[in-house]
């Protein structure tokens, strides 16, 4: 069973796209680094590139503690999210809360993932504390978020030199579409040339392509197809991205 997943990449609905293997293998290298070295990693992108496909999908194969920040958070509410995460029970002061983690951190030695990681940008207490957990742990951590991050923290000197990969995500392949037909269109055979303009529409994003995998799905279990084609589907019923344009 073991061997028949990593024959196709793909185990337990998770398909080994390029970005979830690529970030996976900066987070090993990271916490094998030599004594001295940083420990933090980021991941950035455009949105829809599949990053935090990547990072729940690295989060539970590397045991790592994973967070999404959300827009209303604020220093306590990030800590105690993270220490939620870990199972443990938050103490009542951001600095007890902070310790809890650094400690957490450096005795089990697993990753910290801070998806969404643009929020904390917003605000200068936000990248102390993040800067806090890291120092305070030694641990290994992956920021992800937006393709301006790298820009962003250039303006925060502490953190920027803490940085020991600048991960970019890459746009979807043709290799990631045909891991995903395995999950969102099992039992159909997709036309090459299809599976190519769905890449090409999609623009770099995992997202789309996810969504007119489903689509072709959709359009085989009517029409009882085994094998879809452009024709078959229609190129007005796939999802580019662009608004729809009024009509009348």
């Amino acid at each position: 069973m073991n061997e028949g997943r990593k024959k196709d990449n793909v185990g337990n609905g998770v398909a080994m796209l390029q970005n979830l293997a690529v970030a996976a293998s900066v987070l090993q290298n990271m916490a094998a680094r030599e004594g001295g070295l940083p420990g933090i990693g980021v991941l950035y992108g455009a949105p829809g590139r599949g990053k935090t496909y990547a990072c729940t999908a690295i989060a539970n194969q590397m045991r790592g503690y994973y967070v999404q920040v959300r827009s209303a958070w604020n220093r306590k509410t990030l800590l105690e999210k993270i220490l939620f995460e870990m199972g443990v029970t938050a103490e009542n002061t951001i600095a007890k809360m902070l310790d809890q983690i650094c400690e957490q951190i450096g005795l089990s030695r697993r990753p910290l993932i801070i998806d969404e990681f643009d929020f904390c940008l917003r605000n200068n207490g936000m990248i102390e504390l993040v800067r806090d957990i890291y120092e305070g742990s030694q641990g290994t951590m992956l920021l992800v978020g937006e393709e301006n991050i790298p820009q962003k923290l250039k303006k925060h000197e502490r953190f920027h030199s803490r940085v020991l990969a600048w991960v970019p995500a890459l746009p979807v392949s043709i290799e990631d579409a045909k891991l995903l037909c395995k999950i969102y269109c099992q039992g159909v055979t997709v036309d090459q040339a299809l599976l190519e303009h769905v890449v090409k529409i999609a623009h770099g994003s995992v997202r789309r392509v996810c969504v007119n995998l489903s689509v072709i799905k959709d359009v085989a279990l009517r029409d009882a197809l085994d094998t879809v084609d452009l024709a078959a589907v229609g190129e007005g019923n796939l999802y580019t991205g662009e608004a729809p344009v009024r009509r009348g």
